[in-house]
């Protein structure tokens, strides 16, 4: 019986030691891809991109990040890239197709940052917020016909012959460097996007975006430079938005205010944004991205 009993344990060691060892080791298979762009979901190309990354990497998992990014906004893709990439595995690859460029002399490439993700996009500065929080160590340009779709690559729809087809080369595994010549990473295209900044007058800003179709406010103010102001939750904030002034209550949640009241908050990103309680400020202000905002000092 003691025998017996030495042996179970001993087994379940190696066993435990086994799935220890096994938690260590890349996932088997394609890796997962995020897919991103402004092409909205209206007709085919969302599925035609999909299909092509299926063909090249069969079995490979699609994560739909959104497809209805504002056309032709690049700032908006680069926010929603970097929003949503600390949330898929640190190998994933991220096709994202927001090219306003698409034909001219602009690059596709295939990027790593330094936390281990692939992206394969447009040089357009979509990489502008990852590469400042991440950092880029690697690039290359996609020149590759093989890694291309066939021999017809139209001038209007990269999407599917480009980078979906890229994007699975890098999924399944395939060397990144395949893709073509490596690229200078402190020469990628980035966007020139606007800091708030404190001054003696307190706080200068800017609306980046809308909070999807609830119309929130979405500033370029981190919580922690917003309580530089030295603002409690409680207090009425002043601020002149759009060349107008306001007063809003600084509150943890909409919930804190009654149905349709306006409120400053911050929001699930760590970021300053404005609302109304179940209602639509960008609509009932009028105001939306590029609007500049002072807040001063309490």
């Amino acid at each position: 019986m003691r025998l017996i009993k030495s042996f179970l344990i001993g087994a379940m060691l190696a066993v435990a030691a086994f799935a220890g060892a096994g938690a260590e080791q890349p996932s088997l298979g394609p890796r997962v891809i995020g897919f991103m762009t402004d092409f909205d979901v209206k007709d085919d190309a969302v599925g035609i991109c999909k299909a092509v990354m299926v063909g090249v990497a069969p079995g490979v998992r699609i994560l739909d990040i959104t497809h209805q990014s504002e056309p032709y906004n690049i700032a908006m893709g680069a926010r929603f890239l970097a929003g949503s990439a600390p949330y898929f595995p640190k190998d994933a690859v991220f096709v994202v197709v927001i090219d306003p460029g698409v034909g001219s002399t602009r690059k596709a490439i295939v990027a790593k940052s330094k936390a281990g993700q692939y992206f394969v996009l447009p040089d357009n500065g979509l990489l502008t917020l990852i590469q400042d929080r991440d950092g880029i160590v690697e690039a290359h340009e996609i020149t590759n016909r093989a890694w291309m779709i066939g021999s017809g690559i139209s001038s209007t729809f990269h999407g599917r012959d480009i980078f979906s087809p890229a994007g699975a080369h890098v999924a399944r595994g395939d060397d990144i460097a395949e893709a073509g010549p490596a690229l200078d990473v402190t020469k990628l295209v980035r966007l020139d996007l606007k800091n708030a900044a404190i001054d003696g007058k307190g706080l200068r800003g800017q609306v980046i975006g809308t909070d999807g179709p609830f119309g929130n406010l979405v500033l370029n103010v981190p919580a922690e430079i917003f309580a530089q102001l030295g603002y409690k939750l409680g207090d009425r904030v002043p601020i002149e938005l759009a060349g107008k002034q306001y007063a809003f209550p600084f509150v943890k949640t909409f919930s804190d205010v009654p149905v349709g009241r306006e409120l400053f908050f911050i929001d699930s990103r760590g970021r300053l944004s404005i609302g109304i309680d179940q209602g639509n400020f960008s609509k009932t202000y009028m105001v939306g991205e590029g609007a500049e905002l002072t807040i001063p000092k309490k």
